[in-house]
């Protein structure tokens, strides 16, 4: 199967969402001594380094551990879906989510292979956000919401283009 170079994107902001996310999780851990450490304050009520392991999933889900093999292969499951969903598609808003989607499930996947848990350090508590993440987890959600965005833009376009009653296309 020959693979559409656009798809090679994607596989790039994996690439790039994997590295970024394991290099940060590094520093953490051993440059800042983190986990000794617990929290190191950046911002003053805005923005800490705050030690979590986290063996669940968003909002404490499973966070007794007991499902770490089960999420580690369910991510792996959709970073292929979303590997191969990347090879059949040519608009570059939805590859760059498809992208950003995946390199952060595979970065979480590492943390879990490697420590049973994922390493979450970023915290905007002072700004009343009571979750910390880490880069996997931001590159997750604005793929999220990038896939929305371009599901909404090529909707859109689907309409416009779309012959109307007449069986003429729409215009703008």
């Amino acid at each position: 199967m020959k693979i559409p170079r656009i798809a090679y994107a994607a596989y790039g902001f994996a690439i790039v969402v994997i590295v970024l996310d394991q290099l940060t999780k590094a520093w953490v851990v051993g440059g800042l001594d983190l986990p000794e450490a617990r929290q190191i304050v950046v911002w003053e009520s805005i923005f800490n380094l705050t030690w979590v392991r986290n063996f669940g999933v968003s909002f404490g889900l499973f966070g007794d551990g007991s499902a770490r093999w089960l999420l580690t292969l369910f991510s792996i499951g959709v970073s292929v879906v979303l590997a191969v969903w990347a090879t059949r598609t040519n608009r570059r808003l939805l590859v760059s989510a498809i992208g950003l989607v995946m390199g952060g499930a595979l970065g979480n996947v590492i943390d879990r292979i490697r420590f049973g848990y994922v390493v979450d350090f970023l915290d905007f508590s002072g700004l009343g956000f009571p979750w910390v993440f880490n880069i996997a987890d931001a590159a997750i959600n604005i793929g999220v919401a990038l896939l929305i965005l371009d599901a909404v833009l090529s909707e859109r376009a689907a309409r416009r283009d779309a012959p109307d009653a007449a069986g003429e296309a729409r215009t703008r």
